[in-house]
């Protein structure tokens, strides 16, 4: 079992060599808010929801890119809409944002 209800790892990854990363699509910027927008909301507390930045998530070509334990549910982003849908539909309500999934087979 999960110490976390949900565990959220963004990928905030910027590659060096210019090459497709999720950093060059405001991941980082949309972990900030999405990490603000679950406190306000009260989600944030021991045991209940975390959400953190990762290094590569190697999905890049799919980014920008989240994953959210346990479920292993891989979602994709654009802007705040997409991060509040997410957080209101998977965190809130336990819904999955079926026109966000990405495949979460891996591509390896």
């Amino acid at each position: 079992m999960s110490y976390y209800k949900n565990h959220v790892f963004v990928c905030t990854n910027l590659r060096a060599d210019g090459t497709q990363s999720c950093n060059q699509f405001k991941a980082q910027e949309m972990r900030d808010y999405m990490k603000k927008r679950s406190k306000e909301l009260g989600l944030v507390g021991c045991g209940d929801v975390r959400v953190n930045s990762a290094g590569c998530l190697n999905r890049c070509e799919l980014g920008p890119i989240l994953v959210i334990y346990p479920e292993e549910t891989w979602y994709t982003f654009v802007d705040k809409d997409d991060i509040d849908e997410i957080i209101n539909e998977h965190l809130v309500k336990g819904n999955i944002v079926e026109r966000l999934l990405v495949d979460s087979q891996s591509p390896c």
